[in-house]
């Protein structure tokens, strides 16, 4: 019985929901600060940010997952994000900004004494991501995660352990596949790196609400916590 009631414990534990608070950012050179929702408490912390059709909210399933397992999950609101013309989520797109909006929450979270400091972003929130690893100082970002992204601007310069996740069927319009320059960007990426490609044709971010999104998120938390 005893057994019993540490399991139905545990069960509880995993799945409970962490509170969220929103907090504001500021950005170096008196730039405007930025907005974030902050699941979760720990020394333990991840950045994520959105990519094109997503706000900071899109994040919520996924940051609760992240407290859930330990982290404290930071999802950022870029600072030139503006709503669709129909008043969805949307933002101007890919933006030297945004990289110093992801670095400026890295710093947030060592300031708030995280010890460990991660970054996942999707479609050009991923370029984001991997362009603020490169402008970071050594040991700033311990790992990121790219979700259908190219590795930004400079994947040869990449300095923390990086995951590139991306679905073999996605593609960019008249484009074609994106597969083929993020094959490209992993192989100038150093080690350590991960590619995985998963089937299917979502992007970035709506992978999360198809059947690959367990299994893509399982992949995410178990490359954040291993040694």
């Amino acid at each position: 019985m005893g057994r019993q009631i540490a399991a139905v414990f545990v069960m509880l534990l995993g799945t409970r929901a962490f509170a969220q608070h929103t907090v504001s950012i500021p950005l170096p050179g008196g730039a405007e600060a930025i907005t974030a929702d902050v699941y979760g408490s720990a020394d333990r912390a991840v950045v994520l940010a959105h990519g094109g059709r997503f706000d900071k909210a899109s994040w919520r399933e996924q940051a609760t997952a992240l407290a859930n397992a330990g982290y404290m999950a930071v999802a950022i609101q870029f600072r030139g994000d503006r709503p669709n013309p129909d008043g969805t989520p949307g933002s101007f797109g890919a933006s030297e900004d945004n990289a110093m909006d992801v670095l400026a929450a890295v710093q947030y979270c060592h300031h708030l004494g995280a010890k460990n400091v991660s970054a996942i972003g999707g479609s050009f929130g991923g370029d984001a991501v991997a362009d603020a690893d490169v402008l970071s100082k050594p040991g700033e970002i311990d790992r990121i995660v790219l979700l259908g992204s190219d590795g930004g601007d400079h994947p040869e310069k990449l300095r923390a352990r990086t995951l590139y996740l991306v679905a073999r069927g996605d593609t960019s319009g008249s484009s074609g596949p994106r597969l083929p320059a993020i094959s490209a960007a992993y192989a100038r990426t150093p080690q350590p790196k991960r590619l995985v490609i998963v089937e299917g044709s979502a992007h970035a971010q709506f992978l999360f609400a198809t059947s690959q999104g367990p299994s893509v998120l399982k992949q995410i938390l178990q490359f954040l916590s291993e040694p």
